[in-house]
């Protein structure tokens, strides 16, 4: 690659880094943020992690049809994915804030007119055609937030605490994407149950307004912005399609996956043993283990580089689904492989999202953050429709063979990254250096 973070690192001087006489101290991520970053940030993940369920939940609701619901929450994913690394890109091109401030003006009117359309005599396509529009629309949240603060770290930490501050960021960004996908179709429940299929819609465009807007006017969305006088510099968009970066979106594939065929077999397998009802607590055990463990990637020996965790935590994810393709329909056997499910899981996703951060080409970070949320999105979106299509057609009992697959090209992308030899390194050398303290979020 002609540009890495490497030289980055070299040229730009962290503000608030130690004086040589080493009176001025080491700033925190937090305080470089601003305390209300972080929580701004989290609560404008949910219109997103509504969005799916909620407009099957309203569709269905509507047009009394499970079927209809279930492409057009199928549709708003594609949008998302197809859309979505262009919002990244525009977002590298002209600066996060007029980027979110039109996607979450679009997305706000389109959650209105989805719930007015789904109740009205359009016909189904006009239907399908606002949701593709909703996922289209959907503002970047997550990619955005991780891009912002990976050139917080790089432009205004000192050197020394940058990798421990990476690792410590992007499991904490991981596990914040983990709790609004948990929560956020639990709002919608409670949303839809307790006052209208319509509510939930209504208040995701509600959350988007508010918080998506002040999520674009924080002072942080700066941080990478052109200035005004400014040529942007980007290296070639080619570099995006180097084997070093394709075999991390090809993980992100394989994550996204993992995600869609688990949760959906899981649930043909407990139905048929007669625990249907259990799906959702049962698939619940996996996200509370993958949430802690991407806290605690911090906490992990500087030297397991980001190679050999893929290799091992992707490797765990393939002996829990081997557990669980195993398990039968016994309960004990299938929470246990869940719970260790999601001690992989959690780890690799923050990995994947840390060698995304060393590998961005110059000025595309935000780009490629997005290009690894729609491949996960994709591949959640298709496992869905697959799995659910195998058990129906050849029962549970082969539909748990799609986790196994899933999970194996999670670690086949894994042993293709360890053989491609040295990449950009600025992120994985610091992470293997044993004089990194310990950072604070």
């Amino acid at each position: 690659m002609t540009s890495s973070h490497t030289d980055r690192q070299s040229t730009d001087a962290p503000h608030g880094a130690p004086s040589e006489q080493g009176t001025t101290p080491a700033p925190s991520l937090l305080r470089l943020a601003g305390p209300a970053y972080f929580p701004i940030a989290f609560i404008a993940r949910f219109p997103f992690a509504m969005m799916v369920v909620g407009t099957l939940t309203l569709v269905v609701a509507a047009r009394d049809s499970i079927a209809l619901g279930g492409l057009n929450s199928a549709v708003v994913g594609l949008g998302s994915a197809l859309v979505g690394p262009l919002l990244g890109a525009a977002a590298d091109r002209i600066g996060q804030r007029p980027v979110l401030l039109a996607s979450g003006l679009v997305n706000s009117l389109a959650l209105l007119a989805l719930a007015a359309v789904a109740f009205s005599d359009l016909p189904d396509v006009a239907v399908l055609a606002v949701g593709f529009v909703l996922g289209a629309s959907s503002p970047q949240i997550g990619p955005l937030s991780r891009s912002r603060l990976v050139q917080l770290i790089l432009r205004r930490m000192p050197a020394d605490r940058r990798a421990r501050s990476m690792n410590g960021t992007m499991g904490y960004e991981s596990a914040a994407d983990e709790t609004a996908f948990v929560f956020g179709p639990v709002v919608v429940g409670l949303l839809a149950t307790t006052m209208s299929p319509a509510a939930p819609m209504i208040g995701a465009a509600v959350l988007t307004l508010v918080f998506v807007t002040a999520f674009a006017l924080h002072r942080t969305a700066t941080v990478e912005a052109p200035a005004s006088h400014e040529s942007v510099v980007q290296a070639p968009a080619r570099e995006l399609r180097t084997p070093g970066v394709l075999v991390i979106v090809a993980g992100a594939l394989g994550v996204g996956l993992f995600f869609g065929t688990v949760l959906t077999s899981l649930t043909a397998v407990l139905s048929e043993a007669g625990h249907g009802e259990s799906a959702g607590l049962v698939y619940g055990v996996m996200g509370v283990g993958s949430t802690i463990l991407a806290l605690s990637t911090s906490l992990f020996p500087t030297r397991f580089s980001l190679r050999a965790r893929w290799l091992t935590f992707g490797a765990l994810m393939l002996a829990a689904m081997l557990a669980f393709g195993l398990a039968g329909g016994a309960l004990p056997m299938m929470v246990a492989a869940m719970a260790i499910a999601g001690i992989g899981v959690g780890p690799t996703v923050v990995t994947l999202y840390s060698l995304a951060a060393e590998r961005s080409p110059q000025g595309r970070s935000a780009t490629l953050m997005t290009m690894l949320g729609s491949a996960t999105i994709v591949g959640q979106s298709a496992a869905s429709a697959l799995t659910g299509s195998v058990a129906e057609s050849a029962g549970a009992g082969t539909a748990v063979l799609l986790p196994i697959a899933a999970a194996a090209l999670v670690v086949l992308a894994a042993l293709s990254n360890a053989l491609l030899g040295r990449g950009p390194a600025a992120v994985e050398d610091a992470v293997t250096s044993t004089e990194a303290p310990p950072a604070t979020l």
